[in-house]
């Protein structure tokens, strides 16, 4: 199998379900003997059309910041950058899944992208990179989903958050005046006195 695979390319975004696909995609390098591309995309605060207002000393603070979330990727998940791996790191502007579908561009690559479990309005608009890669990808992608830990962790905050605004609407509704008291709507209200 190591003839049909040259590159395992990876998107890496320092999220828990990135530093999943990253030690995914080390094992399967090391495995096949080939190269990993380790991807990162980043794009200025509001996308690209808004980052041209902005003046290129802060493109270039942008672009380091991301290069070191992407080490620090490296040491989170893997306790720093293989060495016994040729590994070819990328620092790319753009959006994620349009980045690494563009790296990924041999039909030999293998692109792996960790799934996040992130929520309806973010996935509605910035995307979801692994939707984007699977329909766009020229090459074989691998979507690695979260770990249980991470999955148990996101369960738990569901249920934290759950409990919380259930407690601080049942707060709210037991801080509402009787009906006719110093509060209430417009049309129970008197009249205002005459003049």
């Amino acid at each position: 199998m190591s003839h049909l695979i040259g590159r395992v390319v990876v998107g890496v975004h320092g999220t828990p379900g990135s530093l999943q696909a990253l030690r995914f995609a080390v094992g399967h390098a090391r495995a096949l003997g080939v190269t990993l591309m380790p991807v990162i995309a980043w794009e200025p605060p509001g996308g690209d059309s808004a980052g041209r207002r902005y003046p290129p000393f802060l493109m270039d603070a942008w672009a380091d910041a991301a290069e070191k979330r992407l080490l620090t990727a490296f040491d989170e998940a893997l306790g720093g950058p293989p060495q016994d791996l040729p590994t070819l790191p990328m620092v790319v502007r753009g959006r994620p899944g349009e980045v690494l579908a563009a790296m990924a561009d041999r039909d030999s690559d293998l692109l792996v992208v960790g799934r996040a479990r992130r929520g309806r309005l973010h996935r509605a608009y910035y995307g979801s990179p692994p939707q984007y890669c699977l329909a766009h990808a020229g090459c074989a992608v691998i979507v690695v989903p979260p770990s249980r830990l991470t999955r148990e962790l996101d369960d738990a905050r569901s249920v934290w958050r759950w409990r919380h605004r259930s407690a601080g609407r049942a707060a709210q509704l037991d801080d509402l005046p009787e009906p006719g008291g110093a509060w209430a709507p417009w049309s129970a209200r008197p009249p205002p006195p005459a003049p």
